[in-house]
């Protein structure tokens, strides 16, 4: 626990990238090998699941402590951050050390509390919190919370390993992949020669697009040098076969296969060593369909033959990754196209797997014209691909740009505020936004990013002055402010007041300007999706 409490210091306390890199090469370099797999996971968001409530820890702190609960809970209210509240609160001082006990060791305790009984817990906690000093006690907390959110990337701990095993880096990324079980792994496992062979379920890191925030036409040169493609809004994922079994993992690395049925087949049609990299989204008729009708499918356990009927679904297919067991990444894009469009040109593929649809436009300044019409051709706006590009790992700037079309806008009401999380949790910075239904005003989304740090002071305090009535952590507030709400998508909805639910919505601007009888209405928010389904 010793190291794994000084790497989480060393990484916390800076700001500088190659600092934190360093400071992980060094501790891979004096860890014993099991911790390194549990700090591998923990560090890449692979962390162990929540063993006790955080009441729990609350109450048991209070008892160590001596304190009132409502001191807890006011300290915890201005940190913000439970796991360093209670480091400052149980534990002996800096200079008291505790006999040292492994990483892994502590994550296979933590993992047993599961079946320990409540008392048996609060022994086990107590006793780490009364032996363990401020560092490693936080530390702990952490573990306990599940809260390891430490400024810290996946792509740096890569950078590290890379550098500790003399590995490329899209080598240690590719056998990160997925939903891996630290306490089934070693190094040796995750690492050599051998494992990734046993391993022919991963799928490869993801190529992310860079998003375009000026127009093309400044600083990408040559239109011909680019494959303009259109954006479509589905779920990014890639459909592996080998030794005859057909894999479909999403970008957040979880296995799908079983949500996607139609694809199964596809063993029989290519060839094993295929990896393909695409969006799937409903399709009918020749035409994408709203991705609601996708969503209809994803929350089901079982899948009737109503609901694939309903929500047909295909891959727009991207990209070949691998073909004939052949990681094919580094060939230019042109080349992985051409051998993508001869592998899916069979007629029992056309139904399931269509290949992106390039866009023909001469010059960026039709490029552009595109991009503000996007969703009139049924798309988010247009991808675009260097040709000679090869498939990298991440988000990278120069060869992937995505370039979406302005989002949709409404403006809504606040009419209801709470706190938010970690670092905010003692500003009200979680919002509940209103239209109007004749005199009354129905909620239709709730966001909680958009607003600079002076604006959420400045509405922190507003709140607290003309709050209306408390519901637990929800404040009710006068319906005075205006704000314009920013989103992607919208979706009927049976279950908001206001018949729809809207996609990635966030704040676009504070309306000062605005009174609150000029706010939008429920009638707007419906022609805006009879827009959209036309």
């Amino acid at each position: 626990m010793r190291y794994f409490t000084e790497i989480f210091q060393a990484i916390d306390a800076s700001t500088k990238t190659n600092d934190k890199i360093t400071a992980l090469i060094e501790y891979f370099r004096k860890a014993e090998d099991l911790d390194k797999v549990w700090a591998i996971a923990i560090l890449t968001g692979n962390k162990p699941k929540r063993p006790v409530k955080a009441t729990d820890l609350r109450l048991w702190a209070s008892e160590i402590a001596d304190l009132p609960l409502w001191i807890i809970e006011e300290s915890y209210y201005v940190v913000g951050d439970l796991a360093e509240t209670l480091s400052h609160i149980v534990g002996n001082s800096d200079a008291v050390k505790q006999e040292e006990i492994p990483l892994h060791v502590v994550v296979t305790q933590l993992k047993d509390l599961f079946t320990a009984s409540i008392e048996e817990k609060r022994e086990f906690i107590q006793a780490f919190w009364r032996k363990g000093n401020k560092d490693e006690n936080f530390v702990f907390n952490k573990l306990i919370t599940g809260n390891f959110r430490i400024g810290l990337s996946k792509q740096s701990v890569i950078k590290a390993l890379a550098i500790y095993l003399e590995r490329e880096e899209k080598e240690i990324a590719h056998r990160l992949m997925g939903k891996w079980n630290p306490a089934k792994e070693t190094m040796e496992s995750l690492f050599s020669e051998d494992s990734l062979v046993s391993k022919d379920y991963l799928p490869y890191p993801f190529f992310l697009a860079y998003p375009l925030e000026e127009a093309p036409s400044a600083f990408l040169g040559n239109i011909d040098d680019w494959f303009l493609e259109k954006k479509y809004d589905g779920i990014r994922g890639q459909i592996i076969v080998r030794n005859s079994q057909v894999y479909v993992w999403s970008r957040g690395e979880e296995l799908l296969t079983d949500k996607f049925p139609e694809f199964h087949i596809l063993h029989m049609h290519l060839p094993d060593g295929t990896v393909i990299d695409g969006e799937i989204i409903p399709w009918k008729e020749g035409a994408p369909l709203p991705f609601g009708i996708m969503q209809t499918r994803i929350g089901r356990k079982n899948l009737s033959a109503k609901s694939l009927a309903e929500a047909p679904l295909v891959m727009v297919c991207y990209d070949l990754m691998e073909y004939e067991g052949v990681d094919i990444r580094h060939w230019p894009l042109s080349e992985r196209r051409k051998k993508l469009l001869e592998l899916i040109n069979q007629e029992a593929l056309q139904v399931l797997l269509i290949p992106s649809p390039l866009v023909e436009l001469d010059t960026w300044e039709d490029v552009a014209h595109f991009r503000r019409n996007a969703r009139e051709e049924f798309c988010e706006g247009l991808m675009i691909k260097r040709k000679s590009s090869p498939y990298e790992t991440g988000r990278r700037r120069g060869n992937w740009w995505k370039w979406k079309t302005d989002p949709m806008t409404i403006d809504g009401v606040l009419i209801y505020a709470q706190s938010g999380s970690g670092r905010r949790a003692n500003l009200l910075t979680d919002y509940t936004f209103a239209v109007w239904d004749g005199d009354l005003l129905v909620p239709f989304a709730k966001a909680y990013s958009g607003l600079t740090d002076k604006e959420i002071l400045k509405l922190d305090k507003w709140v607290r002055r003309n709050t209306l009535e408390k519901f637990g952590p929800v404040r009710s507030v006068k319906a005075e402010l205006v704000f314009e709400i920013a989103f992607e998508g919208i979706n009927k909805s049976t279950r908001h007041k206001s018949g729809v639910a809207l996609r990635f919505p966030r704040i676009a601007r504070w309306r000062e300007d605005k009174p609150a009888i000029e706010a939008n209405t429920k009638e707007d928010l419906v022609a805006i999706l009879n827009s959209i389904q036309q």
